[in-house]
C-alpha cells in the first residue's frame, strides 16, 4: 500500500472515530449526569417513574421524566437507542487498530529492544488479546465481584496494570499503551453489544406481552453502563498517548499506564459527585498524578549531569546522525516508504531546522529514547550519546553550517559491507558507497539481501539484489529510472521511493547501479 493511500486512510478512519467517540462518550456523561440529578416526582405520576428533571436550553426548556420499566399501555410510538454510537467507535477503532499498528508488518508494534516478535506474531497477539480479555470480563461477571462494583474496580485495576505489564514487556511501550486502549474499548462495545442493549429489548419484549417486566435485567445493564463510564477518561488517555513520549518513554510505562487509569477514574467521578466526592477519592487521584509525575519527570538538568566532561562536539557530527537515522523520515521528502510527508511536520535534513528541534530532539532521541519509531533506523546508544553531549555543550549550530554529504556517522554502523570478492570494485565511488549505506541500506540491508531495518515493515518486501535471475532480466537504464523516479514510474510498487537529487548527480548514480550489479556477481 502506497504512503500516500495509507495516509488517507488513517485520516479518513481516524476522523470517523472521533467522532462516533464523542457521540458515544457525551452520552455517557450525559446519561450519568441525569442519573445524578433525579429529584422525587414534584407532583403525583402514572408508571414506574423513579425520578424527574428539568433542564434549559437554547431558549427551550425540557422535563425528563425516569421510568424504571414501562407498562403495557405506556410503549411510544418511537423509542431512541444508543447503540450506534459505541458500535460505530468500535468498528472504526480497530479499522485504526488495523491501519496504524497492523500493516507495514506491524512496525509499530514491534521493538526489537524490548522483545524479538515477528510481524505476524505482533498481530496475532494484538488480535488475539481482544477476545480473550472480553472472555475474562465476563467470567468475572459470574462471580461475586459483580455484586460489588468498588471491589470489581479494584480487582479490574489489577488486571489492567499487569496487562499493562505484559504488553509493555511485548511491544513498543507506545503500542502497548494504544493495544491496551483497544482492548478495554472492545470490552465497553461489548458490554453495550452483548448485554445492555440485549438486557433493554427483552423488558420491552415482556411489556409488549403484557408480562411482569424483570427489572433485575436493567439493574445488570446498568452496573454494565457505569463501568463503561468510569473507563472513559483512561481509554480516551491511551487513545492521544503516542503524542506524549513521555508518558510511555520512562522505565516503567506500565506503572505510568496504571497510575493514569486511576487519575481518569478520579477525575471522572469528581465530574459525577462534585462536593460530594469523598476524601479518599479526592486523595487518591491526587496521590496517583503525583506518582505519575515523579515517574515521568527527567533526571535533574538531564543534559549536564549524564553528559558532563564529553569531549566536544561538532555540528557536523550530530547532522551526519540526523541525515542517517533521522531524516529517512524526517525529511522534506522522506525517503522510507512508510510516510509520504515529514511526521507532524517536523524536518530535520537542514542545520536550521535542527537547531529549531534541538529541544524535540534531545527529548525523544536520548532522554526518552522514543524515537526513531521501533528504532527502525537502529540508532545507536553511542549516536545518542553524541546527539546528548551536543545538545548539553549548548546545541550550538554555526550560521554557515551546512549538512554533510550522505556518510554514514563517526559511531554510526559500518557502510555497506562489499560485495561478493571477486568483484571489480575500484571504479565504485565513495559517494555511491556512502549514498547506500545511509538511504538504500535501510530497506535493502548493507549487503543488498533485502533484509534492512524497516523490511519487516514493508509489503512489498525489498529486492534482493543478490538475485541473479533478476539480475539478469533488468537493464542499467531501467535501473536508474527506478532509483531516480521511484517504483512506480516503471509500474512496480511505490514503497521504492525516487530519489531526485541523483538526476543531477551522474557519478553517484552510475556508481550506485555498479555497487547493485556487485551485489549479484
Amino acid at each position: 500500500m502506497s504512503a500516500f493511500i495509507h495516509e488517507w486512510l488513517n485520516l479518513l478512519v481516524r476522523w470517523v472515530h472521533v467522532i462516533a467517540a464523542i457521540m458515544w462518550i457525551g452520552d455517557s456523561f450525559l446519561f450519568m449526569w441525569l442519573d445524578s440529578h433525579l429529584t422525587a416526582p414534584s407532583r403525583p405520576r402514572e408508571g414506574a417513574v423513579v425520578g424527574e428533571l428539568w433542564m434549559t436550553h437554547s431558549g427551550g426548556f425540557y422535563e425528563v421524566v425516569k421510568r424504571k420499566s414501562l407498562a403495557q399501555g405506556e410503549m411510544p410510538d418511537t423509542l431512541y437507542w444508543f447503540k450506534w454510537e459505541s458500535y460505530t467507535t468500535w468498528i472504526s477503532g480497530f479499522l485504526l487498530l488495523i491501519i496504524v499498528f497492523h500493516l507495514n508488518g506491524a512496525s509499530l508494534l514491534i521493538d526489537p529492544g524490548v522483545y524479538p516478535l515477528t510481524g505476524w506474531q505482533a498481530i496475532a497477539i494484538s488480535l488475539g488479546l481482544l477476545p480473550v480479555a472480553y472472555g475474562v470480563y465476563e467470567l468475572l461477571w459470574k462471580t461475586p465481584l459483580a455484586r460489588n462494583n468498588r471491589v470489581f474496580a479494584a480487582v479490574g485495576f489489577v488486571l489492567i496494570t499487569g496487562l499493562a505489564y505484559v504488553l509493555t514487556h511485548l511491544f513498543s511501550a507506545r503500542g502497548a499503551f494504544l493495544q491496551v486502549g483497544a482492548t478495554l474499548g472492545t470490552i465497553m462495545a461489548a458490554n453495550v453489544f452483548f448485554r445492555i442493549i440485549p438486557a433493554q429489548r427483552y423488558m420491552l419484549a415482556m411489556t409488549r406481552e403484557g408480562k411482569p417486566v424483570d427489572t433485575t435485567l436493567g439493574l445488570r445493564a446498568k452496573g454494565r453502563s457505569i463501568q463503561n463510564h468510569y473507563l472513559t477518561l483512561p481509554v480516551l488517555f491511551t487513545m492521544i498517548s503516542n503524542h506524549f513520549p513521555s508518558t510511555y518513554g520512562g522505565s516503567k510505562p506500565w506503572l505510568v499506564l496504571g497510575l493514569l487509569f486511576i487519575v481518569g477514574a478520579g477525575l471522572k467521578y469528581v465530574m459525577n459527585f462534585r462536593v460530594n466526592t469523598p476524601p479518599l477519592v479526592w486523595a487518591g487521584t491526587g496521590l496517583a498524578m503525583v506518582g505519575v509525575v515523579v515517574l515521568t519527570r527527567p533526571p535533574p538538568d538531564p543534559a549536564l549531569e549524564q553528559f558532563a566532561g564529553k569531549p566536544p562536539v561538532r555540528f557536523e557530527q550530530v547532522a551526519s546522525v540526523m541525515q542517517t537515522r533521522c531524516a529517512t523520515c524526517h525529511a522534506a521528502r522522506p525517503s522510507t516508504p512508510m510516510f509520504a510527508a515529514p511526521p507532524q511536520g517536523v524536518v530535520l535534513d537542514t542545520p536550521d531546522s535542527i537547531r529549531a528541534h534541538a529541544d524535540r530532539v534531545f527529548v525523544r532521541a536520548v532522554a526518552t529514547k522514543t524515537m526513531p519509531l521501533g528504532n527502525l533506523t537502529g540508532m545507536t546508544e553511542d549516536e545518542r550519546a553524541l546527539v546528548g553531549a551536543w545538545f548539553a555543550q549548548g546545541g550550538e549550530v554555526p550560521s554557515d553550517a551546512k549538512m554533510p554529504d550522505l556518510v554514514a556517522p563517526p559511531v554510526a554502523a559500518a557502510p555497506a559491507a562489499a560485495p561478493t570478492a571477486g568483484a571489480a570494485q575500484a571504479d565504485i565511488p565513495e559517494s555511491s558507497r556512502n549514498y547506500f549505506a545511509s538511504v538504500c541500506s535501510t530497506c535493502h540491508g548493507p549487503n543488498g539481501a533485502g533484509d534492512g531495518m524497516v523490511a519487516a515493515a514493508l509489503n512489498p518486501k525489498p529486492r534482493n539484489f543478490g538475485d541473479k535471475e533478476w539480475q539478469k532480466s533488468i537493464t542499467d537504464d531501467a535501473l536508474k529510472k527506478i532509483i531516480v523516479e521511484g517504483g512506480a514510474s516503471v509500474g512496480k510498487s511505490a514503497v521504492m521511493p525516487p530519489n531526485p537529487p541523483l538526476a543531477d548527480d551522474a557519478e553517484t548514480l552510475n556508481g550506485l547501479v555498479k555497487l547493485i550489479r556487485a551485489f549479484g556477481a
